[in-house]
């Protein structure tokens, strides 16, 4: 038996946490700037530099990303670089987009709620 696409969807407590993780404009910031860096991520010191934050705030928000499983850290050499992580943010736009336009049945959903 083969799994449809929906069969692997993210369940949507899964997704609603990591989007709790997510919900902050910094938080935001840091992963759309770690999207755009691509796979080799950023250090820790690039980031704080790029959202201009103090370091303790930073780790904080990191911390919540990392919790999230939206990023991940990696020590290289005396850097500690993050990268995003790729399979759970997309997992995240899968869920949204997959039904997408498809059209709902308010009378079948009401006659089933």
């Amino acid at each position: 038996m083969t799994a449809s696409i929906s069969d692997s969807l993210m369940s949507t407590e899964d997704a609603a946490f990591a989007m709790a993780k997510l919900g902050h404009p910094i938080r935001l910031k840091i992963v759309q700037f770690l999207v755009q860096a691509g796979e080799e991520g950023l250090s820790v010191g690039e980031i704080q530099a790029l959202v201009k934050i103090p370091a303790s705030t930073l780790s904080h928000h990191i911390s919540h990303l990392v919790s999230g499983d939206l990023i991940l850290k990696h020590r290289e050499s005396r850097s500690l670089n993050c990268v995003a992580n790729y399979d759970k943010l997309s997992g995240l736009v899968e869920l949204l987009t997959d039904k997408c336009c498809l059209g709902i049945d308010v009378d079948k959903i009401d006659s089933e709620g």
